[in-house]
């Protein structure tokens, strides 16, 4: 097979990147750091059928996104995020579906000397199976160890190396003796385009039951700012409602007004035992089992609900 020329080579790709920003309206921006050309096989062929994964020059990314302003000002946001070791995996399926399948592919990899850690890595106490030999080397790292059956044991679970830290010689050649690949590596998810958006892949951790619980506890202090300083809004309209009404049923109690909301008052002031009926199988069910002092709280409760008439907040 011909391979083509430089200039050809560079104009297809150039065409390939704009063709794939044009047609998928969500990608990933993601770091290839230490994954290698089989693993990249590997990747590539179990996303075949969900996305498309392109790799690049970071000069030419850059060159093909601006060429490319024009039709799609919005990939701007992209250019300050190409740096370094990175990629594009191209998609139009749900994100947080093909994000896990990114995050799925994954190898072993040896701890080598000067690589950044991306974990914690322990050493857990353990007979190593060495000779007394090598015992020079674990004192050398302050690590205690002992001489077990003629061979050297490690007494205590040792953290040996911390995130972010840089693998040193001594710590990489521990390792492999002990045949422990502490690290496994894969694409890294940087950032995330959804059409015209770029944010953190964190944000694809966000439920809805999470949009609800933020939007209801702003609801509720828009609500009590809003009765705390007298200044109506949609929030505390249905307290504001719900305490109006209650204001009127016991302007009424204290009068001859009556109207429907206060009948039901007047009549428990009337004659309480008309409601006893009610209470009774609530007292008497926790005589079965129950405690006096959860007997005392639905006691409670009962009286409360009889001081708020039968009405709820947004009845």
């Amino acid at each position: 097979m011909v391979r083509e020329d430089k200039t050809s080579w560079k104009a297809n790709y150039f065409l390939k990147l704009t063709q794939l920003l044009d047609e998928y309206p969500k990608c990933f921006i993601v770091g290839v750091d230490n994954v290698g050309s089989k693993q990249m096989q590997q990747i590539r062929q179990s996303l075949r059928n969900d996305a498309v994964l392109l790799m690049g020059k970071n000069t030419m990314i850059r060159k093909a996104i601006r060429g490319h302003l024009e039709n799609n000002p919005a990939l701007e946001k992209l250019l300050p995020h190409i740096k370094a070791n990175v990629g594009f995996v191209f998609t139009n399926l749900e994100l947080v579906d093909v994000r896990d399948k990114i995050l799925e592919n994954k190898v072993s990899a040896p701890a080598k000397a000067g690589a950044i850690a991306p974990v914690d890595v322990f050493i857990a106490a353990q007979n190593t199976g060495l000779g007394p030999e090598k015992t020079s080397f674990f004192q050398a790292l302050s690590i205690p160890t002992k001489i077990s059956k003629g061979t050297i044991e490690i007494l205590n679970e040792i953290h040996l190396i911390k995130k972010e830290d840089k693998v040193g010689a001594s710590e990489a050649t521990l390792l492999n003796m002990l045949n422990v690949s502490p690290f496994t590596y894969g694409l890294i998810i940087r950032q995330v385009y959804d059409s015209g958006t770029v944010f953190d892949p964190e944000i694809l951790d966000i439920t809805p039951e999470d949009l609800r619980a933020k939007f209801l506890a702003g609801v509720r202090n828009v609500a009590a700012v809003s009765l705390a300083i007298g200044y109506p809004t949609v929030a505390s309209a249905p307290h504001s409602i719900v305490n109006g009404l209650k204001n009127l049923i016991a302007v009424a109690v204290e009068t001859d007004i009556n109207f429907a909301a206060a009948e039901r008052a007047k009549e428990y002031l009337k004659d309480p035992s008309k409601f006893a009926a009610v209470a009774a199988p609530a007292a008497a069910a926790p005589a079965k089992g129950g405690s006096p002092a959860k007997e005392a709280k639905k006691e409670e409760s009962e009286e409360e609900e009889d001081d708020d008439m039968g009405f709820g907040l947004f009845d």
